[in-house]
């Protein structure tokens, strides 16, 4: 029996997360930060698993490729417009936080388009400022919840999340600002 067959599992799993999207801002927009927070976990499970299963057995499609990281990036934004809506983290923030993935989306689409086919993968800064972004909300919705967390992770996630945000947002403008004009150049 073939494990060719089974190849459907990571991206079945990336679908799964995206239908986890709602009812984790159900939960988060009720309080609910204990089902929230159930539902978070088993979305970073799935994250886990169907990389896992799609680097081990090469089981990689362009599908997966697109769908896996705007599943990961529309259930943290959910996370972060929601906590926004509910008053637990300042406009300000969400805005930078939207502004910035609208920044990168629309430098993508402007190179794409005006420049020449490119494959972006994300750099060191975004990567940091992804896993900060989920630790500050994982942090926040475990403090919500009433779990053992200290009360002083809100204020220093809100300027972590910030200053990566913006670090990375100028970091991804400069290094693919260079190419462009490199680009053009020759």
């Amino acid at each position: 029996m073939s494990l060719q067959r089974w190849r459907w599992i990571p991206n079945a799993l990336t679908f799964l997360r995206m239908l986890l999207i709602v009812p984790f801002a159900g939960a988060l927009l009720s309080q609910d930060y204990r089902y929230a927070l159930v539902i978070f976990m088993v979305a970073a499970a799935t994250d886990g698993f169907d990389g896992f299963l799609a680097r081990h057995f090469n089981w990689r499609s362009r599908f997966g490729a697109i769908a896996d990281p705007l599943a990961d990036k529309a259930l943290l934004l959910t996370a972060y417009l929601v906590l926004t809506l509910t008053g637990v983290f300042p406009v300000w923030l969400f805005g930078l936080v939207l502004g910035r993935d609208l920044l990168i989306v629309s430098g993508a689409l402007a190179y794409h388009y005006g420049i020449g086919r490119f494959d972006m993968q994300p750099s060191i800064p975004g990567k940091i400022n992804t896993f900060i972004q989920i630790l500050v909300a994982l942090a926040i919705i475990v403090l919500l919840a009433d779990l053992p967390m200290q009360p002083w992770v809100l204020e220093v996630g809100i300027l972590l999340v910030a200053i990566s945000a913006i670090f990375s947002g100028l970091h991804y403008t400069l290094v693919w600002g260079m190419r462009a004009w490199r680009a053009t150049r020759s």
